[in-house]
Order: C-alpha cells, then sequence, then structure tokens
C-alpha cells in the first residue's frame, strides 16, 4: 500500500487496512456471492490465491452457502450483509474502520459479528470507530476525537471527551418530550429467545411495594424495586442487565448495569433468569423521571434487548434542594 505526501514525495505504508462502512458497497449485482468474494479481496490487497484460502471460513460465517454461486442481486438484504461483513472482517487487518457498524445482522449473526469485531480488538488490532452512541465510544475506545464542523474540538482520554460533549448536549436547550399520556411505551415482548440472541419477556416496576407504568414517588424516602426477567440461548454466556434514568426534558441522568457494578447474573439451563435492582432512599429530586431496561451481553456492549421509558416515575420533595439529584454529603461546622 502507497500513499504520497502532501510534499510530492511518496512513502510505503506497510500493513492494511480494512472498513465496515456501506457494506457491500464494492459489490457487483450481476456477480454471484463466489464472484464478488474474490472481487472484494482484490479490492482490499489480497491475492486470488490468499482469497481462496480464506474462502470456505468466510462463506462457513456468512451462512450463505447455499446461495454462493447465485447473483448478489437475488439476496435478501440480510445475506447481502453479511457476505459483505464476512468479507470485511476476514482479511486481517491491521487498522479496522467502523463506522456505527458494531455489530450487523439480527439474532445469532449480530452476536458473532461483535464477537469477531472484539476479537479483532483483543488481537491488538487498531480500530478507528466512528459513532454517535456515546455509550460504546467510551466502553470501546482509549482514546476519543470530537469533531465539530471539520475542526478539532477536543483529543484526550475517551472519559474526559465523552464527559465535555455531554456537557455541552446538556446545556443545549432539548424539545419537550410527549406528554406521559401521548407516549405508549412498548411492552416487552413475551417469546423466547432465538438461537444467538436474548430477549426481555417481563417488567415490573414498584414503588414502595406498589407496581405500576405512571408511579408517584417521595425524594429521599421512596424505594423504587424493578424487576426483570429475560430468556436467552443457553449457548451463549448469561446475559447482562442494565437500567437508565433519563429526566423527562431528555438529560440522561443515571444508569446502572450489572457489568459495571460486578455482579454476575444467574438463570436457569433453558436460558430463563430474572434479576432486580432497588434504589432504597430514591436520591431523584422532584420532577418526571423516565426509566429504561437493557440487555446485553456478558460484556456489557452488545445489546440484545431494550424497552425505552417503560415506566414514569413522578417525584416530589420536601425542602429546597435543586437540581436532579442529592449527593452523599456532610455538613462540618468549623470553629
Amino acid at each position: 500500500m502507497r500513499n504520497h505526501a502532501a510534499n510530492g514525495r511518496a512513502r510505503a505504508v506497510q500493513g492494511r487496512i480494512a472498513a465496515l462502512l456501506e457494506l457491500g458497497a464494492g459489490f457487483n449485482p450481476e456477480f454471484s456471492g463466489r464472484e464478488n468474494v474474490y472481487l472484494a479481496g482484490a479490492i482490499l490487497g489480497l491475492s486470488r490465491a490468499e482469497m481462496a484460502e480464506r474462502f470456505e471460513a468466510i462463506v462457513d460465517f456468512s451462512g450463505v452457502r447455499a446461495f454462493i454461486d447465485q447473483p448478489v442481486k437475488t439476496y435478501s438484504s440480510g445475506m447481502y450483509v453479511r457476505l459483505a461483513f464476512s468479507v470485511a472482517t476476514s482479511v486481517n487487518p491491521d487498522i479496522l474502520v467502523i463506522d456505527e457498524a458494531l455489530s450487523v445482522g439480527d439474532g445469532d449473526f449480530a452476536r458473532r459479528s461483535f464477537d469477531r469485531i472484539m476479537a479483532l480488538k483483543e488481537s491488538g488490532v487498531t480500530i478507528l470507530f466512528c459513532s454517535h452512541s456515546l455509550y460504546y465510544v467510551e466502553a470501546l475506545c482509549s482514546r476519543a476525537l470530537w469533531l465539530e464542523q471539520g475542526r478539532v474540538r477536543m483529543l484526550d482520554n475517551a472519559a474526559v471527551v465523552i464527559a465535555a460533549y455531554q456537557a455541552e448536549l446538556d446545556g443545549v436547550a432539548l424539545q419537550e418530550l410527549r406528554a406521559a399520556e401521548d407516549v405508549a411505551p412498548a411492552a416487552p415482548p413475551a417469546t423466547p429467545a432465538g438461537s444467538g440472541s436474548a430477549r426481555i419477556v417481563g417488567i415490573e416496576v414498584s414503588v414502595d411495594g406498589l407496581v405500576g407504568r405512571e408511579l408517584d414517588a417521595m425524594s429521599g424516602e421512596s424505594e423504587v424495586t424493578i424487576r426483570v426477567r429475560f430468556a436467552s440461548d443457553p449457548a451463549l454466556p448469561c446475559p447482562s442487565l442494565a437500567v437508565t434514568v433519563a429526566h423527562s426534558g431528555g438529560a440522561m441522568v443515571s444508569s446502572a448495569g450489572s457489568v459495571n457494578d460486578a455482579v454476575p447474573l444467574s438463570r436457569a439451563a433453558d436460558g430463563r433468569g430474572a434479576a432486580q435492582i432497588r434504589f432504597p432512599a430514591l436520591s431523584l429530586l422532584k420532577g418526571d423521571y423516565w426509566l429504561g431496561v437493557y440487555l446485553f451481553c456478558e460484556r456489557g456492549l452488545h445489546v440484545y434487548d431494550f424497552v425505552d421509558r417503560f415506566a414514569l416515575l413522578k417525584i416530589k420533595q420536601r425542602g429546597l434542594a435543586q437540581g436532579l439529584v442529592v449527593l452523599p454529603h456532610v455538613w462540618e461546622p468549623l470553629a
């Protein structure tokens, strides 16, 4: 691979760069899947012999073997994406560029695509990840670059940049969400999880023992409990859970995840499990807050399922404290 510098002098660059941008952008719809695999390999800098060595593994991972000699224009969108992803991640890149596509497809393939990207990261591949998901940027990246209108706003440790970016977002006036009576959060699915996936099958939110979807609570006094039931593929590691608390104005207030808290979940042999999280003496100050539930993989990164804005907490308070939460504190009079 050769790159021409601005001063006109050529510099040799050793290594290979692969990208997960618009998957399958280089595919010719008239060519068969087999022909497109070799074509994509050539574009990525691999010889025909090198692609022949990888071909069986690429086809096996994609799951389109029965259609590999048919024109890709006859493929479903899912088949097309699976084959393109398999090729892009099978070239042993030194640098992998990802534009949002952290995992693709659905069910079993979504999980396997995520695992492959994580395996590349853990093997030492440099990953350039472009995303609007602050959670994924902080979870996956050691450093982050904040760009605004083509200019560098900040380059630093990922957590530092995320905090600064979130602070600016919170300073921007947010549109009011629809009133609670106009919002009908979807109930979680009640079907078992398929192969390679997991699903939320039940959520129950209670305040001081009273169960509901719109609940009154007293700041600093009420106990909020969220119980979650899930179903998962028993062949996969047990999933993890997280809950989110968002102000009705749109700002994320807090979150809690079983992985981050180092609390492993358990489940039955058939893949079904349940867990609950309690918030004693709720520290939220007056206002309306939405609760959401997320079902993640065992690493707390790949999202299997989520139910956003499942329940609304209407918080009242005693006293004149301002803000969103009461932080633990101690007053100490000094002589």
